[in-house]
């Protein structure tokens, strides 16, 4: 079990910031079976009712400067005041009938306000009071589970040592209708009612499951043992990103939710026609989106269940035009790329949508697009951090005796590599920079450095673009480093 397991910072309570206790749900730190129907709590306070409809805005407007109101989220406005008498202008009662209340409509004062104390009220309560725009009244504020958050409903819960530590064991990802825990090891004595308030507070979570040994610990194709903690044992997702669709059982294949951003970062640096080589596929989060933008994709993958998931989500997305799966070692796969580039040319024909008021009219009709398919490759993909570094030994000699398809004797230069990695998550960055640039330089027998970007001071003919994807754990630093390849290890002798 990784002991790094990432957490998402505690959620705000539904609460608000109350500085009292009273808003927050009943403590039972004893409860090891959730009992939803323990969390009802009734709490008596005072309310503004407004006498006329009109005045609302005003009212709240005022009572909001002079910080009156209550800061309870969702009972900000009450439709349905308690029944019983109000205090108006000069200490009257005002008695309305049960039928006249439900059509009025009320804002919560602060807990501290006292209806029937006026030396609990500020100036701007007595002066809304006494200019007939507001009753005050006694409200009775009704609270049950489904109010409070994950945060609030689990810290009623833990011992009480834990629920001090400020800390919440939410951190999850959702893959379609399934919630991915990662829990430490302290959390294992709750792990079911963590699980079960969690599915109730997510919508469109059916399922909770837990890992419980590290990705790629058990199999070479980064899937991972699992615990189903609450609801249905079904893993057959269906996923959305950047307006692709996927199906897939999650057990069998690797998918994270959360780089759906830097898959989209990706995706929009290439071009529509470009040729992208994607060597360490999965499902496609790369290459069906850069499929959908008109871009050319040999997207190729180790596990035979994801490589059919991928030709399954070429058709269901319409782009076998431009997209086509290979189940091969990514290594030989790299090597195979300079074979198939000498193929036969693929062009990819686009038919623009015809209205029929066009057709009607008579109009020109707008012509297909044709996407002819590079004759070399513009990009190679290669997301699999833990090991893609040791890959890119494929590189050297690659395109050795193919020197006539590049610059200087043809437009075409060579392929920008994008290798993800872990490093370090040191204070100064330029440490973990050093670190991948090392550890590419002796793979591919070519020295790279920190400096050789663009705008360095280094070798600028390499491109070099280190980005830093997302903190795994708080040693853990996941990064993507982008560089031309080199013609002295493209076109070496091997």
């Amino acid at each position: 079990m990784d002991s790094n397991a990432e957490s998402i910072p505690r959620s705000p309570s539904s609460c608000g910031h109350s500085s009292t206790t009273m808003f927050r749900p009943p403590v039972n730190r004893a409860m090891r079976v959730l009992d939803r129907s323990f969390f009802k709590k009734s709490v008596p306070i005072s309310a503004a009712t407004i006498l006329e409809t009109k005045n609302i805005s005003q009212v709240r407007k005022r009572l909001s400067a002079s910080n009156d109101l209550l800061d309870l989220p969702r009972y900000s406005v009450c439709t349905v005041p308690n029944p019983g008498p109000l205090i108006v202008g000069n200490g009257q009662l005002l008695d309305l009938s049960s039928t006249e209340l439900q059509k009025k409509k009320c804002l919560l004062l602060r807990e501290n306000v006292k209806h029937d104390d006026t030396a609990t009220w500020s100036p701007t309560i007595g002066e809304l009071v006494n200019e007939g725009l507001v009753g005050l009244g006694p409200y009775m504020v009704e609270l049950d589970y489904n109010y409070w958050n994950f945060s609030d409903i689990i810290n009623a819960i833990l011992p009480e040592e834990e629920a001090k530590t400020g800390e919440s064991p939410e951190g999850f990802t959702q893959t379609g209708h399934v919630l991915h825990l990662n829990l430490r090891e302290r959390w294992h004595p709750y792990k079911h009612i963590i699980a079960e308030i969690l599915m109730d507070k997510n919508s469109g979570a059916k399922t909770v499951i837990n890992k419980t040994e590290s990705v790629g610990t058990v199999s070479e194709f980064r899937t991972f043992p699992f615990e189903v903690l609450a609801g249905e044992n079904d893993l057959n997702v269906v996923v959305r990103e950047q307006g692709c669709v996927f199906h897939f059982d999650f057990a069998r294949v690797y998918w994270n939710s959360r780089l759906e951003t830097e898959h989209r970062r990706l995706v929009n640096k290439f071009k529509p026609g470009e040729l992208v080589c994607d060597v360490m596929a999965g499902v496609g989060p790369f290459a069906i989106p850069a499929g959908k933008k008109k871009i050319f994709v040999w997207g190729n993958d180790l596990n035979p269940y994801g490589f059919e998931v991928m030709e399954d989500s070429i058709v269901r997305n319409h782009v076998e035009s431009f997209v086509n799966a290979f189940n091969m070692d990514g290594r030989a796969f790299i090597r195979e790329t300079s074979k198939m580039m000498q193929g036969p040319t693929h062009k990819a024909i686009v038919r623009p949508k015809i209205h029929r008021s066009q057709l009607e009219k008579g109009e020109t009709l707008p012509q297909p697009q044709v996407y002819v398919r590079p004759p070399t490759v513009d990009h190679f993909v290669m997301n699999l951090p833990a090991t893609a570094i040791e890959f890119l030994d494929a590189y050297v000699g690659v395109y050795h005796g193919l020197e006539r398809l590049f610059q200087p004797h043809t437009d075409r230069k060579l392929p920008m590599i994008h290798v993800y990695c872990f490093s370090g998550h040191s204070d100064d960055e330029r440490i973990d920079h050093i670190d991948i640039c090392e550890r590419i330089s002796e793979r591919i027998g070519f020295t790279l450095t920190p400096d050789d970007t663009v705008d360095g001071s280094g070798n600028a003919a390499r491109e070099l673009a280190i980005h830093n994807v997302r903190l795994v754990s708080p040693q853990k630093q996941m990064f993507c480093a982008s560089f031309r390849l080199p013609e002295e290890v493209a076109f070496r002798k091997v």
